[in-house]
């Protein structure tokens, strides 16, 4: 099975490879991450679609790097991260389902009650 999957870029989904394991606490704040010829082994993919993914998460201020030595975790990452998918989930997620809920005329109480029911069938 392949680590990647078709629906978006490579080096965008190395990018969120690397945010989910600052997102989970696999890598701290300060800590040094792979090296890209350490992912490119991993990953088996081209070193220029690993240095893009990296380099994005650079832009960002997720990770740093120190001249000569490598990419580190950037203080306060973790919590950066929170704050964009907040805001991911926002408008990719609640705006939809607001949206498709106005057009059947629901209200938040029935909003409400779906998504309990959906949590209790998950729960089993």
């Amino acid at each position: 099975m392949s680590q990647f999957h078709d629906k978006k870029p490579i080096f965008l989904q190395i990018k969120e490879k690397i945010e989910d394991q600052i997102f989970k606490g696999q890598l701290q704040e300060h800590e040094q991450i792979p090296s890209t010829t350490q992912m490119v082994h991993f990953y088996k993919v081209n070193h220029i679609t690993i240095s893009k993914g990296i380099n994005l998460l650079v832009d960002e201020g997720i990770i740093y790097k120190k001249r000569g030595v490598g990419m580190f975790v950037a203080e306060g990452a973790k919590e950066q991260l929170v704050e964009q998918r907040k805001g991911l989930f926002e408008s990719q997620y609640v705006l939809p389902l607001i949206e498709e809920a106005e057009k059947l005329d629901l209200t938040e109480a029935e909003i409400n009650r779906i998504i309990r029911k959906v949590k209790e069938r998950e729960r089993k």
